[in-house]
């Protein structure tokens, strides 16, 4: 299983960044997927989730109505568009795959840096 997220960079207050994860190595079209982001010195925390088909989708309270998780399954990739960055959301950026029911764990990208600052 390999997960490989991109997009991540430094970007301004106000702006906008589309994460993506690529993944490979399972059926990803059987899995839940999760966004995650951890800032310096905090504990990880869920950013968003999308059901395998992608007809569900959850937000954390700090990014909903900023951002939108959707996938494609015919590409095996995840995305995180994320709009209106505030500095708040500087954090390594990591995707999660809900593989437990299938290989007995989940698996995680190495994830991406998002800097928001000016």
């Amino acid at each position: 299983v390999q997960l490989v997220e991109s997009g991540g960079g430094l970007v301004q207050p106000g702006g906008s960044l589309r994460l993506s994860c690529a993944a490979s190595g399972f059926t990803f079209s059987r899995c839940g997927m999760n966004w995650y982001r951890q800032a310096p010195g905090k504990e990880r925390e869920l950013v968003a989730a999308i059901s395998s088909g992608g007809d569900s989708t959850n937000y954390a309270d700090s990014v909903k109505g900023r951002s939108t998780i959707s996938r494609d399954n015919a590409k095996n990739t995840v995305y995180l568009q994320m709009n209106s960055l505030k500095p708040e959301d500087t954090a390594v950026y990591y995707c999660n795959a809900e593989t437990r029911l299938y290989y007995g764990r989940n698996y995680w990208g190495k994830g991406t840096v998002v800097t928001v600052s000016s």
